[in-house]
């Protein structure tokens, strides 16, 4: 059905909460050090500064409505959405800690679950889990040319501070937008500001579409 961690620079937990989009990364990109300030994987940036890095296997998509490669419509931002193509999760760090919540908008053709930690890469104790079920579909129209559509906030409240979440599911199955830290509202926090000149749409994307038009990316 399918759809370099770097040196984090905040040291102090989060007090609030702060929603991100992944607006200004070009579809495919490695999202990186992209909010620690730095650079996605294929140099777009720098982006904003807020201590947080994404493992290597964590990437932005643009939608094929928008000149990308990917099988979606109708998420929350409008925007790029974060997605995988491997391994069993991709993972969010922030060193300095985050308090209160997690959540976020997703649309998944398979199960899985997203997973806050109280250390870094997915360590120490589990603080929370958040199970996700298929639901990518239901929403589209008669005729589409998208197939994941489907867009449901799911969040969780947590004690103790957390530095790091894994999502996980099926890879190329299963899409994230508006992530947000410090709060179990999904968009709870102030939307990442991107300035107009970082929407590159420029580089071609790796066709992964063949037959199955359940994957995520095409």
């Amino acid at each position: 059905m399918p759809l370099a961690f770097l040196a984090v620079s905040s040291l102090t937990a989060w007090a609030g909460s702060v929603t991100l989009n992944m607006t200004g990364l070009q579809s495919d990109e490695p999202i990186d050090n992209y909010f620690n300030g730095g650079l996605g994987g294929l140099g777009s940036g720098p982006g904003p500064n807020y201590g947080i890095v994404f493992s290597s296997n964590s990437l932005a998509l643009i939608s094929v409505l928008d000149g990308g490669g990917g099988n979606f419509q109708d998420n929350p931002s409008g925007g790029p959405i974060a997605y995988f193509l491997s391994g069993a999760a991709d993972t969010l760090d922030e060193a300095g800690g985050f308090t209160t919540g997690f959540s976020f908008y997703y649309s998944s053709a398979g199960t899985g679950s997203v997973t806050v930690w109280s250390g870094l890469d997915g360590t120490g104790t589990e603080l929370a889990s958040v199970p996700l079920t298929a639901q990518f579909d239901a929403d589209c129209a008669p005729g589409s040319s998208t197939t994941f559509c489907t867009w449901s906030p799911v969040g969780v409240a947590f004690a103790g501070t957390a530095e790091s979440v894994n999502f996980g599911g099926v890879a190329n199955e299963v899409g994230f937008d508006e992530i947000t830290i410090g709060s179990s509202t999904a968009g709870g926090g102030p939307v990442v500001p991107e300035p107009s000149s970082l929407l590159l749409l420029g580089t071609g994307l790796v066709g992964l579409a063949g037959a199955l038009r359940r994957k995520l990316a095409r």
